[in-house]
Order: C-alpha cells, then structure tokens, then sequence
C-alpha cells in the first residue's frame, strides 16, 4: 500500500468536504427557497408577531447557511493554481461549520414557525425543543462522542478489514 503525499492527502481531504457540502448545500437551499416563498403564501398574513420574528430568525439563519456553506467556492476560485489547498481546506471547514450551525438554527426555527402555526404555541415549543435536541444529538454529540474512537486507526478512511492468520 502506498503512502499518500501532502499535497495528495490536501487534495483529497478537499475533495471529501465537498462531497460534504453538496449535501447540505441541497437541504439548506430548499429550505431557504420555501422560507422565501412563504410571506407570499394566503396563510401568511394570519401569523401572529412572534411567528413572523421566527421567520426572520429562519429567514436569516438560511441565509447564512447558504453563504457559508457556499462560500469554499468563491474561495476556491480566489486561489485557483495558487498552491494554497491548506488554507482552503482549513477555510472550508470553518465555513461548513459556521454553515451547519447557522442551517441548525433556521431548520428549527422553522420547525417552530410551523408548529406554532397549526399547534398550540406550549406543544409547539416541546416539539421545537426536541427538534434542536435531535439535530444535537446527530450533528454535535456523536460526532464529538465517536471523534476519539480508534485513535490508534492510520486512516479513518480505510474499511478494510484486518486479515488473521491469513483469512
């Protein structure tokens, strides 16, 4: 098995965050189109205040989802051929971080926007809470939980299994 270079290994890490961000940029990208069309909706002038500064809470942490999780791109064209995949990488992975923090907050503010919407506001608060308490668990705990595992692992990429005695 060969042994990857530096610059192998930057290109690839760069790779797989992409890989990453095509799927969050897919989620964050419907939801900040339907917050978008929302206002224009019949039902809309029938939510309360506390409704409508949800929205722009969803509205704006879409937004910046959406910024950030697009942004590797407007860098990457930046330093194109410049020899920086380090400081691009580095930079991407801020920004998706910054972005899925941001896309947490508008997908459960939109969750409590439409709760409160057709639900009581107390039940809507409860599923709203339970809501951020999933996306923690998925996107914060396990991740932090599970980042330790396997330290000893050369490369958490390599799934191949170990081979005893020849088997």
């Amino acid at each position: 098995m060969s042994k990857e270079s530096e610059k192998q290994r930057w290109q690839r890490n760069f790779a797989d965050l992409l890989q990453e961000l095509r799927v969050a940029q897919t989620g964050v990208q419907i939801l900040f189109a339907f917050l978008l069309t929302l206002p224009f909706s019949n039902g809309f002038t029938r939510t309360s205040e506390f409704q409508r500064d949800v929205y722009i809470l969803a509205l704006l942490s879409a937004a910046a989802a959406t910024a950030m999780i697009i942004s590797p791109v407007a860098f990457h064209r930046a330093l194109f051929r410049q020899g920086r995949k380090p400081e691009l990488v580095r930079f991407a992975h801020r920004m998706a971080t910054g972005g899925l923090a941001f896309m947490l907050v508008a997908m459960v503010s939109a969750v409590l926007l439409i709760a409160d919407f057709v639900l009581d506001t107390g039940i809507a608060v409860v599923l709203t809470v339970i809501t951020g308490l999933w996306f923690l668990t998925f996107w914060v705990i396990l991740p932090f939980v599970r980042r330790n595992w396997g330290d000893d692992d050369i490369d958490d990429d390599d799934d191949d299994p170990v081979v005893v005695n020849g088997d």
